[in-house]
């Protein structure tokens, strides 16, 4: 094994590699062979390191010292000032807002990551995902060992029972109960499963989750597989997702040649292989049924339950289906102990949850908290709260199938059952912020929008009746919303959630009804008054032209369509039968002068 000095650690996620990490990777090796630092510094290609609004990140170690928004003329400073003299270059260090001093010595000492407990995440950022020896060095494959040499399949299930673990795709459905539902279903043949379709708006847990640990959920299914009895895998995965696939089929070539898949594992007896299965971008896949149609190879459509996947699965054999995340959790529960993984979270969610953080948010990225922590520590302390100076106004959580978190709920604890109680829901994990500027109107028109163009068209409540409810809410944010809307939607929404067939159909409402119970106001001031509280739609919108006008005729030059007339030096007028209420006048405008009503 070659030893390094130093190492430098580029993030290879999605976010980065889009920004020019791969660039930066090729540049640092160019360069420290150059200085003749080659058998010194190792350059590692890691996964993500959460913290998405500074990519591209290049932290350097063992001093820890975190690069953020690393183009490539600044490498050969950093070669040279940091990895040649010792003498860390600081216009690149990443400013913290959040401490008083920027000094960091660790990403623990970073404000964004103060209050996460990362594991689920552990390995992200930290190992090299392609290469099977760090993993391995990390405790990699421990927790198989442990289970085939000294466990029983019902000691495993029993440990993953006691632990808490609910399912982290959306449901929450204890992971023992179902793993223990399979064990228990005779049948020759059984199967694991994995969901990473992940299909929500702003969602990127599981592909980061693959992007920077593939070994970590590979493990964790053959540890199932062996628990329930199967012998076969298969990861259901975005095609979208190619840094995912590709570091899947990576680890999983590299685990067959290490003897960690295929037969008589650890000399155990115990037999288990897997196999990838891409989809092609249908939300609905993202229902445990429909996703076992695609992988055999049918119409993404789901069915009717029961009888549930643990006795009639993928090929009509008893399978256990669960998402990244959970099975990311898997191997360190078996590790440290069910109490361990206990102790974390609530009473009844137990552990950590990963969001991803997007939206109006200074720190978007990646964040892994303790269940419990509240939606204020998320936002302010993690997430760095809501720029320019903007008033929070909700937290979109659970996806399209979730609700709209106001103000008033800042300080609720985040668990499966809390957010349910404040009529949203946990998801797989997305988390869209808002300020004072979105309309939630519009926003339950864009996520309702989503589902009906995703829906399968199986069943009528969800193929007819969310296009019914689109259509008000489009009519609404038009400017043509009537009296009586509001009604309407609200029986649609109830009828809908009571007959749809599978989970995307009876969540479909959920936005609308969030948005309802809190911001009823903005929807009767769209009605009643046409007007929209939040300036965003602009089909009841005004622009004028205040006594700010210097008459610099710079509105009037860009205005498409001729609406706004003047002369130099003195205050313009804008025809509102003309304006297509573009907002070019407004964006130009250097003086403020224009405002919207």
């Amino acid at each position: 094994m070659e030893l390094f000095r130093s190492q430098v650690l580029i993030c290879g996620g999605t976010g980065c590699s889009s920004s020019g990490s791969g660039e930066l990777i090729r540049l640092f090796e160019e360069k420290i062979a150059e200085n003749g630092l080659d058998k010194e510094i190792k350059v590692v290609r890691t996964g993500c390191f959460g913290l998405c609004q500074a990519g591209p990140v290049v932290i350097v170690y063992p001093e820890g010292t975190f690069y953020s928004r690393v183009k490539a003329e600044d490498v050969e400073e950093i070669v040279t000032e940091h990895l040649l003299k010792g003498r860390p270059v600081s216009r690149l260090e990443y400013k913290d807002k959040t401490v008083q001093s920027n000094v960091e010595k660790s990403l623990e000492e970073i404000g964004f990551y103060k209050k996460q407990k990362r594991i689920a995440l552990r390995n992200c950022g930290r190992i090299d995902p392609e290469n099977i020896d760090e993993y391995i060095a990390f405790d990699g494959y421990k927790a198989l060992a442990k289970v085939l040499t000294s466990m029983t399949p019902e000691q495993v299930i029993d440990e993953v029972t006691r632990s808490g673990l609910r399912g982290r795709g959306g449901a929450g459905f204890p992971t023992g109960k179902k793993w223990l539902f399979a064990y228990n279903s005779k049948n020759e043949q059984k199967y694991v499963a994995c969901n990473a379709d992940e299909g929500d708006p702003g969602a990127f847990m599981d592909r980061s989750v693959l992007e920077g640990d593939p070994h970590a959920v590979i493990e964790a299914m053959a540890i199932a597989g062996y628990a329930i009895g199967a012998s076969e895998g298969y990861i259901y995965v975005r095609a979208e997702y190619p840094i995912a696939v590709k570091r899947l089929n990576v680890a999983i070539g590299q685990a067959r040649e290490y003897g960690l898949l295929g037969k008589n594992i650890f000399e155990s007896g115990f037999n288990f292989d897997l196999h990838i299965r891409l989809g092609a971008g249908a939300f609905v896949c993202g229902e445990e049924t429909a996703l076992m149609a695609s992988v055999e190879g049918k119409r993404g459509e789901p069915r009717v339950r029961p009888p549930f996947p643990a006795v009639k699965g993928l090929f009509g054999k008893p399978t256990v289906l669960n998402n990244v995340e959970t099975y990311a959790n898997i191997c360190q529960i078996i590790l440290n102990g069910a109490d361990w993984f206990a102790s974390m979270g609530t009473e009844k969610s137990k552990g950590t949850k990963v969001f991803a953080l997007g939206g109006k948010i200074v720190n978007t990225g990646l964040v892994e908290i303790p269940m419990g922590t509240t939606l204020r520590e998320i936002i302010f302390d993690i997430g760095g709260g809501i720029p320019n100076g903007k008033k929070f106004k909700a937290a979109q959580t659970g996806g399209p199938s979730g609700g709209c978190i106001p103000a008033e709920h800042l300080d609720v604890p985040i668990d499966y059952d809390n957010l349910i109680a404040i009529g949203s829901m946990m998801g797989s994990g997305g988390m869209i912020v808002m300020d004072e500027d979105n309309c939630m109107v519009d926003i339950a028109r864009f996520f309702l929008d989503f589902t009906v163009d995703e829906s399968c068209g199986k069943c009528t409540p969800c193929r007819i009746g969310t296009r019914r409810m689109l259509e008000i809410l489009e009519r609404i944010v038009s400017g043509k919303g009537e009296d009586g809307d509001i009604e309407k939607l609200e029986t649609l929404a109830r009828n809908i959630k009571a007959t749809a067939l599978c989970g995307l159909g009876q969540t479909a409402p959920n936005p609308v009804l969030s948005t309802l119970h809190y911001f009823r106001d903005e929807y009767e001031a769209h009605i009643k008054e046409k007007r929209c509280p939040a300036h965003h739609c602009n089909a009841l919108l005004n622009f004028e032209i205040t006594d700010k006008c210097r008459g610099c005729t710079l509105c009037a030059r860009n205005c498409p369509v001729g609406a706004i007339t003047g002369t130099v030096k003195e205050k313009h007028v804008i025809d509102v039968k003309k304006c297509i209420k573009c907002g070019a006048c407004m964006e130009k405008c250097k003086f403020g002068a224009i405002i919207k009503k």
